[in-house]
């Protein structure tokens, strides 16, 4: 028999069917710090990425083995020195958002290529103008970032008709994608981009990769898609080209600092579509993410691979 922490209130509470579906395991719901006390012979913990509550949790189990996120990108748990030093495993949910974010960045897609966005402004103007539409088909995508989530988009956006131009740090075939290059070919295949999609996870080699140089080699009418981290973009950079309409715009589901402050000059730029860091949501990612783990509590216990485990090296 297995203990197994949970503190966590993903999606919005606990996950119903734990105790169902781990019927050979001790199950421990964390509700608050005052049940930290008996989780100490925790083996596995399934907890998000907050650090105050992550080393409260690690402070709390010394017999931590494994610790599962509901997260799909880890770099604030790796920020912890605590993992490495007790040669903690960490897995992800990697696998558990493709479906729910690849179609968020086509909605993006298809919502700038018909300017869903400037008709809802004039909708609340009660203003009847038309303008000018794109079509999406035959226009060129870049997938900065062509993992789980990123080959799901460059699936979609292949099956939509667009030409994909996946950019990965090991190169490698991305269904989809008609070609492949590694990330040091970025600042190249930009200025091909009708849509660049940030997917990348975040890593010291991701951080600031579309800088103002990159930017500044795309279309005047290319658009920016970020579904991945903030801090990928810089964000200055990002406000300046598109105040000065050196891209055509911006679609963001993720930000340097969320909220998004009310005075950020995001919010009132008409080439902007803003939403709130939702682009995972959906009605069936508590059942994807519960399979994951069961499957991997089970590996676990078989002495086998945890699926998606996280390489300290690379970041993800």
């Amino acid at each position: 028999m297995t203990t197994i922490a949970f503190w966590s209130n993903f999606p919005s509470t606990p996950l119903s069917g734990v105790a169902a579906a781990l019927p050979d395991d001790t199950i421990v719901m964390i509700k608050d710090e005052a049940d930290l006390a008996l989780a100490r012979d925790a083996e596995i913990a399934f907890c998000g990425i907050g650090h105050e509550r992550v080393r409260k949790l690690l402070a709390a189990t010394p017999k931590l083995r494994w610790y599962h996120t509901p997260a799909a990108g880890v770099d604030r748990l790796l920020e912890i020195p605590d993992f490495r030093a007790r040669g903690i495993v960490i897995t992800n949910n990697s696998g558990s958002y493709d479906i729910q974010i690849a179609e968020h960045v086509m909605a993006f897609v298809f919502g700038a290529a018909k300017r869903l966005h400037l008709y809802r402004d004039q909708q609340a103007r009660h203003e009847w103008r038309e303008l000018q539409h794109q079509e999406v088909r035959g226009e060129t995508m870049v997938v900065f970032g062509a993992g789980s989530i990123g080959g799901e988009v460059a699936r979609l956006a292949a099956a939509a008709g667009l030409r994909v131009i996946a950019v990965r740090r090991s190169g490698g075939a991305v269904p989809g994608a008609q070609r492949v290059v590694t990330t040091d070919a970025l600042a190249e295949v930009v200025g091909e981009a009708d849509y660049l999609i940030v997917a990348a996870p975040l890593t010291a080699a991701t951080r600031g990769a579309i800088s103002r140089a990159v930017l500044a080699r795309m279309k005047r009418t290319a658009w920016v898609v970020n579904i991945a981290r903030g801090t990928i973009i810089e964000e200055d950079a990002l406000i300046d080209a598109l105040r000065d309409e050196r891209i055509g715009g911006a679609a963001l589901d993720t930000f340097v600092e969320e909220p998004l402050p009310a005075d950020s000059p995001l919010w009132s730029l008409p080439n902007v579509v803003i939403t709130p860091h939702t682009s995972n949501s959906s009605p069936r990612v508590r059942e994807r993410t519960l399979a994951l783990f069961v499957e991997n509590v089970r590996r676990f216990k078989a002495g086998e691979s945890l699926l998606n485990r996280v390489d300290y090296e690379t970041g993800y």
